[in-house]
């Protein structure tokens, strides 16, 4: 059997001690054996997966090495419970009533809104910061869960789309609250797949068989025009689209998910495959899924097997979370 650090630029079996690789694997076996667990105060709205073992991973030639895609390799994981959708706004707000609670962007006073979807010059710079290396994006004061594109906007009509401007750290709050906690890339990628091996996308390898648009991802020319052909330019409510196999909701597109694990490109090459966990620490915490930002042109991250991350107190318009619970 080939070795799979190959798939991994810069990691290479030989510059690796052997002490250390076992060393991890230890770790990593010990981290799944003592692994929180949750038992959710009501499964209402979740569906029951038996687990149970897949193939994990990707070496799709368009996906993305260095994220980490691969290699393809088997996983178990034991029975959960998954919300069948991300946590709508109507969710996220009975949350904030029962408890007070106050998302980091109601903290620092700002979040991060895509350009498009401000009105009038507060499209500017000037009266909407813009973001170094990515000026799609805006800080713009007074945007958080309930205000999705600053102060003017609200979320009454968006009862039943999925809760934006959470953070992971909000995310896991809310999953305290409701006696869950946030999946494992492992537990999500399971889910995602529908019970389905290898393919690309939860339905199968193409994004729009037959012209049939399944998600919600860009269409037209980034970051400039989004042609909506998929009916929306923004997150969509989260039965816009039919479930996949195992009866999950935009599981794919919309809005990124946070995971539990925190974000490394390499841990998982020896790491434990029974339900395995990411490494004890790190400075960015995984997200699945890809969001309605996603083009082939620039981040296809929509198919299954994509990762990316982002810092546990980063909060933007295009980013949610759905929970799991022991079975």
């Amino acid at each position: 059997m080939s070795s799979p650090f190959r798939l991994i630029p810069g990691v290479n079996p030989c510059c690796v001690p052997s002490k250390q690789r076992q060393e991890q694997l230890n770790l990593s076996r010990a981290m799944s054996t003592d692994r929180r667990r949750a038992r959710a105060r009501s499964t209402e709205g979740m569906v029951r997966l038996d687990g149970g073992e897949f193939l994990m991973g990707t070496e799709d030639k368009d996906g993305f090495p260095a994220d980490g895609e691969g290699p393809v390799r088997r996983v178990g994981v034991d029975p959960f419970y998954i919300d069948r959708a991300p946590v709508t706004n109507e969710q996220f707000r009975e949350f904030v009533r029962a408890t007070g609670y106050h998302t980091e962007s109601e903290q620092f006073g700002w979040s991060f809104v895509f350009h498009a979807h401000l009105a009038g010059d507060r499209r500017t710079p000037a009266l909407a910061e813009s973001v170094p290396g990515t000026p799609w994006w805006r800080r713009v004061n007074g945007a958080c869960w309930a205000h999705p594109e600053g102060p003017d906007s609200c979320i009454e009509s968006r009862l039943n789309t999925p809760a934006v401007h959470i953070s992971w750290n909000d995310a896991h709050a809310y999953a305290q609250w409701a006696g869950k906690r946030l999946p494992t890339e492992a537990e999500w990628e399971f889910a995602a797949r529908g019970g389905h091996e290898q393919w690309r996308f939860p339905w199968g390898d193409e994004l729009t068989p037959g012209g049939r648009h399944l998600c919600n991802v860009w269409q037209g020319e980034f970051p400039g025009s989004d042609l909506g052909e998929d009916g929306f330019t923004s997150a969509a409510p989260v039965d816009a689209f039919p479930p996949n196999d195992f009866g999950l909701q935009v599981i794919t597109g919309n809005a990124w998910e946070w995971c539990a694990d925190w974000f490394d490109p390499a841990w998982h090459l020896t790491a434990t495959r029974d339900n395995p966990q990411g490494p004890p620490s790190g400075r960015e915490r995984a997200m699945r899924g890809g969001s309605y930002l996603c083009h082939v042109s620039y981040c296809n991250r929509y198919r299954v097997a994509a990762r990316t991350r982002n810092t546990p107190d980063s909060a933007t318009t295009n980013i949610s979370f759905r929970c799991v619970s022991d079975a």
